[in-house]
């Protein structure tokens, strides 16, 4: 075996002659999110034998960031302000330094994914991937990062009709992009009974009709439409209660709308939750009312837990929820629709358990946890070895076979 110090400078040893990889994932900071509650799930998965995982927080760690600085190495400070370029050489000595074999970087465009491919190249490190989870509005492949699609060895995009919207709109190679599915823990996300402490804390009862909504209050996921779903549920359904998981900027607007549409006293916001399992326990119903989504966590999560679903239909969200079969469809913006369709699975308990247990089928047929983690290992042991074989073919070194899982 060739020592490490013995080694050129973009000379890698083969995956059956080293230890782990050493994988850093690159990110701006961690609030609770769909695409940050994958990736604590992603680095705490990853196989131990084969990958030492560690984190990137280039302005702060944020709740999640701080869960995981306590389970894996973990960095941040490294980006004072948007302007702050000195990023560029802290980010790479720090690549340098922890001997980083593979950088990820998790978002659609903006600093992480500008600095860390930047940095990541500067440094030497063999693969580069980019991890995107939007599709649209307010995040984006700016030009300056689609610049950089040359250094970049994939793209990783979250579901079949997603990996299509990178190529048409986002100016990613097709050749680089690859679809790795988002997945749910579904030991976590199962069916259970109503949940007591959650009936108490907002004062339900477990036949109160309940619908909800589980996602950051920003201006893609239309929690307007929500609201007007809901406030034409209550006008049939006077004892139905609706809650909003989720927090940000726009909670006083909405709660504002809330007392416009007289829901003061139906609506709940909850704020940002760690019991997500047990307050969807409590649900008849869960909607998603986006403008656009790329392949949302929380409608695996409620099918995980055999609650239906009523979505509309955008991004790849009908490759999940299979209109009639596990959940209901709508238009965008629709809100009588979303209604009309809400009504009926709290009118009809057999149809709307059918439909749970249908969508819990769905997901540990395609949308599982292991799935995706899978796909992230299989990717990266892949352009590593496809890197440290040609550096060896420079060096006119034998190449070994491939390590087996």
């Amino acid at each position: 075996m060739t020592p490490m110090n013995c080694l050129h400078s973009d000379q890698r040893l083969p995956l059956s002659e080293r230890g782990p990889l050493r994988v850093m994932f690159v990110i701006t900071n961690m609030p609770v999110g769909g695409a940050e509650t994958l990736l604590v799930e992603l680095i705490r998965r990853l196989d131990r034998r084969r990958f030492a995982a560690e984190l990137c927080c280039l302005k702060h760690f944020g709740p999640l960031g701080e869960v995981l600085a306590r389970e894996v190495p973990a960095f941040t400070g490294l980006l004072s302000h948007k302007y702050d370029f000195a990023v560029f050489g802290r980010l790479r000595r720090l690549l340098a330094d922890r001997q980083i074999d593979a950088v990820v970087t998790v978002g659609t465009g903006g600093d992480k994914m500008f600095w860390g491919r930047l940095a990541a190249r500067a440094a030497r490190v063999p693969v580069v991937c980019s991890s995107l989870h939007s599709t649209g509005l307010p995040d984006h492949v700016e030009l300056p990062n689609r610049l950089l699609a040359p250094m970049t060895d994939a793209f990783i995009a979250v579901a079949p009709s997603h990996g299509d919207y990178l190529v048409r709109c986002e100016g990613c190679p097709r050749r680089k992009v690859r679809v790795i599915p988002n997945g749910v823990d579904t030991d976590r996300f199962h069916p259970r009974w109503p949940d007591r402490s959650v009936l108490e804390e907002l004062g339900m009862q477990a036949d109160t009709p309940a619908a909800g909504i589980v996602a950051a209050l920003r201006p893609e996921k239309n929690h307007e439409l929500f609201l007007r779903a809901a406030a034409l549920v209550h006008a049939q359904r006077p004892a139905a209660r609706f809650l909003v998981v989720g927090d940000g900027p726009r909670r006083a607007s909405l709660e504002h709308m809330a007392a416009d549409l007289r829901l003061t006293h139906a609506v709940r916001f909850l704020g940002t939750r760690a019991d997500v399992p047990a307050v969807l326990s409590i649900l008849d119903v869960l909607l998603l009312t986006s403008h656009m989504e790329a392949n949302p966590v929380s409608i695996l999560e409620a099918m995980a837990s055999e609650i239906p679903v009523v979505a509309t239909r955008v991004g790849s969200v009908p490759e999940t929820v299979c209109d009639g079969e596990n959940g209901y469809l709508a238009a965008p913006g629709d809100a009588e629709a979303m209604a009309a369709h809400t009504l009926a699975l709290l009118d009809n308990r057999k149809r709307a358990e059918a439909l749970g247990r249908a969508g819990r089928e769905t997901v540990l047929r395609h949308w599982s946890i292991d799935r995706m983690v899978g796909g992230y290992e299989q990717l990266i042991e892949e352009i590593y070895e496809r890197k440290a074989a040609s550096s060896r073919r420079r060096y006119g070194l034998p190449i070994p076979c491939a390590r087996t899982s």
